[in-house]
């Protein structure tokens, strides 16, 4: 009997539990309708725009270059006995240091001979004065009569003054050859090469070595065209930075010296010289810059009012995606000034009125809704954005 009871009532208890659940689903089920609609807009992040005056860097790359090359040539004969330590390739010497000295004794003879031709000719200028003289006061004795120029001996003393000056001529000639015996140093240099050794005959006008001034450097560096329209009209003494990278990098001061004047006719593009104060570093504690070093160089070109400086990723095809009042995508097309580095810088085809879009959605579309990140009514606010 309650094997019977029980087979009646279990199929009443599962109906009951499949209502209990249906009824549990369909609630949770209202409870989703009810809830709020899911926001699907795009989250982008957006950038106010302002505009400010920026100073133009212009880049360009250039070797170092000495400021004088001299072939050091010996004005007088002989053989050379003597010669600076540092007169070798690759020796620095000093202003005025002598170099190499040529045996004397012959110039030492030549200056006495000229000294005793210069004693001779201002004695006879001195018997020829005299003579003059007596001449002159016999004429004064007889002022009557006629005394010529030769009575009075003037051709003989005007002869007496130009033997005394060609013999003071002669004595400069003989102590200038005498001098140039020592060769010495025009500037500070490096000896690059050196062509004559201790005993060697060298004659008049030989060459001895070959010495760069390193006083100052030199670097001729080209300006493209795009970046010649940057440049200040007067560009002498502007400041420069001179630059290497890498283990040995340095960074030097320099000073921009003037314009060649002329358009390369391979390159079309001009050229400055950049002019470099102690490249080697001997009268400061300057990183030295050996001559055919291949540097950077910067420097500030003209100042572009009113613009905008914007990374590249956001220009694409001269076109920034901007976000209107009603939280909406529009694409704006720009006028790129430059490309410097990372960013563009943009004249035309903004205001400060503009927001533009950092983060675009993967399609962006013209009219397309977005939402600004950190926005909580996801209307487009961008009173709290930041600026570019």
């Amino acid at each position: 009997m309650q094997a019977k009871t029980l087979k009646w009532i279990v199929p009443f208890v599962a109906l009951g539990i499949g209502i209990a659940g249906f009824m549990g689903i369909n609630a949770v089920a209202k409870s989703d309708d009810e809830s709020d609609v899911v926001d699907t807009r795009p989250i982008v992040e957006v950038e106010a725009l302002r505009a400010q005056d920026h100073q133009v860097v212009i880049n360009s790359y250039g070797e170092v270059q000495p400021l004088e090359q001299t072939m050091l040539s010996v004005q007088v004969s002989g053989e050379i006995e003597y010669w600076h330590p540092n007169f070798v390739a690759g020796g620095v010497i000093n202003k005025g240091d002598i170099l190499l000295k040529i045996e004397k004794d012959n110039y030492q003879a030549a200056v006495l001979q000229a000294e005793a031709a210069l004693s001779s000719a201002q004695a006879q200028l001195i018997e020829e004065q005299a003579l003059a003289d007596v001449a002159a006061d016999e004429a004064k004795r007889f002022p009557s009569k006629k005394h010529t120029d030769l009575f009075l001996r003037k051709p003989q003393l005007l002869s007496a003054k130009a033997a005394v000056k060609s013999a003071k001529a002669a004595l400069s000639r003989a102590q200038r050859d005498l001098d140039n015996c020592e060769v010495v140093a025009p500037f500070n240099a490096l000896v690059v090469s050196r062509d004559v050794g201790l005993g060697q005959f060298v004659n008049t006008g030989a060459s001895v070595a070959r010495l760069n001034n390193i006083e100052q450097a030199e670097i001729i560096i080209p300006i493209a065209g795009f970046d010649s329209i940057f440049l200040p009209e007067n560009v002498s003494g502007i400041e420069a930075t001179l630059s290497q990278k890498g283990i040995n990098g340095f960074t030097r001061q320099a000073y921009i010296h003037r314009d060649l004047g002329v358009v390369d006719q391979q390159t079309r593009m001009n050229n400055l010289v950049v002019r470099i104060d102690d490249p080697y570093g001997l009268t400061s504690n300057a990183p030295a810059i050996k001559f055919g070093t291949y540097v950077q160089v910067q420097f500030a070109g003209t100042t572009l009012k009113q613009i905008y400086r914007l990374p590249q990723e956001l220009v694409n095809n001269q076109t920034v995606w901007l976000i209107n009042s009603d939280a909406e995508l529009e694409p704006r097309e720009v006028q790129v000034i430059r490309e410097e580095g990372a960013y563009y810088l943009v004249g035309e085809g903004l205001s400060n009125s503009d927001t533009v879009v950092v983060t675009l959605p993967e399609y962006p579309q013209r009219g397309m809704a977005v939402k600004v990140a950190g926005s909580e009514q996801g209307q487009g606010d961008t009173d709290n954005v930041g600026k570019l």
